[in-house]
């Protein structure tokens, strides 16, 4: 009992991330005290001791059978920095930006059908939306559903704004939104701004820093660069741009990495069908991006902050999207 007791000790400190050394010690010296012990009952009858050492033996069967079975890596807590940045924004990125998509073609449906009725066919607007929505494959009961939505009564058609924000550290933000009550979106970014602690800025102090492309977004596991630029070449793009890379990048962080395929409006379906034609595999987005004309480099601190920021930005019902020139 003495022994299962023991090594249940072990077990606790190495889950807490005690170092391997410090298991093997202590583990090497409770070995040198059991075999101690069985010596010291070498006097004992013959079968006192074949039935208690047969015992502790079992006991020490299953408690390594556990340590052999139980697999656990030690590694230090992320708790900041540039790489706990990057783990921390992919945690649910994809879902999330998935239903950011679809509730703007979901808005962006609901204004079409405001302004000129629920006919594709007499309806321009409506029609190219619904096009994009079936090039980004978003669920046909989506774009459903919110034409039906366009006919409730008080339901107002949605205008975009953009709102212009600066970070920590030098940085400066875009945010975009689609909404349908405008008091109810600025306030509410004026709130989150002010809390996480950034500024509103200026109309047009920004935006000048960024600009408005066409944009495929490809997961480098998906596709290799040579071949994203023979398609590129074919297709008419513009140009190929490759993922920033980090010192500390691991397999994970590399695999979580994307190309994006720089393009004019144009030429956007004639990409996407390449791809689809080559079975490389695209991320689903609006198609429209502001990607910046330069960008700052910041501390960890500072990436950290706007990192929040930006969260909190995103989680706004009304925000479709937040573009960043941070580095």
């Amino acid at each position: 009992m003495a022994s299962h007791c023991s090594m249940r000790v072990i077990l606790h400190r190495f889950s807490n991330g005690v170092s391997s050394r410090s298991i093997l010690n202590s583990t090497n010296h409770r070995l040198l005290t059991m075999t101690n012990s069985l010596s010291s009952l070498s006097s004992i009858s013959p079968h006192t001791t074949s039935h208690f050492t047969a015992s502790q033996q079992s006991d020490d069967q299953n408690c390594f059978r556990k340590l052999q079975v139980r697999k656990i890596s030690i590694t230090t807590p992320l708790c900041m920095g540039r790489r706990s940045s990057k783990i921390a924004g992919r945690k649910g990125a994809q879902d999330s930006k998935k239903a950011k998509l679809y509730c703007r073609i979901g808005k962006e449906v609901v204004s079409a059908v405001k302004k000129g009725g629920p006919n594709p066919v007499s309806n321009t607007t409506l029609a190219t939306i619904l096009d994009k929505a079936k090039e980004l494959d978003v669920p046909k009961d989506i774009v459903e559903r919110n034409i039906k939505r366009a006919s409730e009564k008080g339901q107002e058609a949605f205008i975009e704004k953009i709102y212009e924000v600066y970070g920590y550290g030098g940085v400066s933000m875009v945010v975009e939104v689609l909404t349908d009550k405008i008091n109810r979106s600025v306030a509410a970014i004026r709130s989150v701004v002010k809390d996480y602690g950034g500024k509103m800025a200026d109309s047009g102090s920004v935006m000048f820093k960024f600009k408005r492309v066409r944009v495929v977004n490809i997961k480098v596991t998906e596709a290799d660069k040579d071949q994203l630029l023979i398609i590129a070449l074919d297709a008419g793009a513009e140009d190929v741009i490759e993922p920033p890379t980090y010192e500390d990048d691991t397999d994970e962080d590399r695999e979580e990495r994307y190309y994006k395929i720089v393009t004019s409006s144009e030429n956007y379906s004639t990409i996407l069908s390449k791809l689809r034609d080559e079975g490389v595999n695209f991320e689903p987005d609006n198609g429209s991006e502001l990607l910046p004309l330069t960008t700052v480099e910041v501390d960890d601190e500072a990436m950290e902050l706007n990192k929040e920021l930006m969260q909190k930005l995103l989680e706004l019902d009304d925000v479709d999207a937040v573009y960043i020139d941070q580095k």
